[in-house]
């Protein structure tokens, strides 16, 4: 089946390479990650990759400490893992690039919008890490931030659960699942999805969001393929 988008980005929360252990990086894991990626990389896809870091570091964990220091701290937790999978990524013969918001040219190159378009272009995959690069910002809104900036046609937002809810299923088993939401309605019922500047951002750009479940083998491939799976929040058409 032919893709239906040929740009995307893939948010993934740092947890989800932390697999059952809840922390770190989990190998198998990362693997069975990757082999996804991989193949919507071989339907000549262009792939982008916007990686959290809470498997190492979220902000409340450095309560008492100075918010932007703890920020910092979570923009580099998420060099580690996109580092992780660029390695397990190249060891599956998908050229990869990492690109991070903070400088750091030993290990990575610095995120330069004209040279992530060309490695995309060049059927890299590029990861892009350290967030924006400024403390009181998520990795969500890098992720809608980094669509907007290298024209994706789609964010493709990697959870634990398989849909967008309106409770918490694992909590509530009578949580209503929705099946399609617009912008305003994540924000007006405060729907956990991303956070609000997140939301705003791809609303002002008009980029959809498809949230799915990663645990279910070839979702990426799905999702990317148009098949209806998930949540998708977009404008009313």
């Amino acid at each position: 089946m032919e893709p239906k988008y040929k740009r995307i980005v893939i948010k993934l929360s740092g947890e989800a390479l932390a697999g059952k252990n809840g922390f770190g990086i989990d190998p198998p894991t990362v693997q069975r990650i990757c082999e996804a990626v991989k193949e919507v990389f071989e339907k000549d896809v262009e792939i982008a990759i916007v990686v959290g870091g809470g498997n190492f570091w979220r902000g409340r964990f450095g309560e008492g400490m100075v918010k932007a220091t703890a920020d910092y701290m979570g923009m580099l937790s998420t060099v580690i893992n996109a580092l992780a999978l660029q390695d397990a990524l190249e060891q599956m013969d998908v050229p990869a690039r990492v690109q991070t918001a903070i400088e750091m040219k030993e290990i990575a190159e610095p995120y330069i919008r004209r040279k992530a378009v060309r490695h995309l272009e060049k059927k890299r995959v590029v990861i892009f890490a350290a967030g924006t690069g400024n403390p009181f910002f998520t990795t969500d809104t890098t992720a809608s931030l980094r669509a907007a900036e290298i024209d994706a046609e789609i964010i493709l937002l990697a959870k634990s659960v398989d849909a967008v809810y309106d409770d918490d299923p694992e909590v509530n088993p009578n949580a209503k699942k929705y099946d399609e939401l617009t912008y305003i309605d994540v924000i007006n019922q405060g729907l956990k999805v991303m956070d609000s500047t997140a939301i705003t951002l791809c609303m002002d750009n008009d980029i959809p969001i498809l949230v799915f479940g990663l645990d279910e083998p070839g979702n990426i491939l799905r999702a990317v393929e148009g098949e209806r799976i998930g949540t998708i929040i977009e404008e009313v058409k």
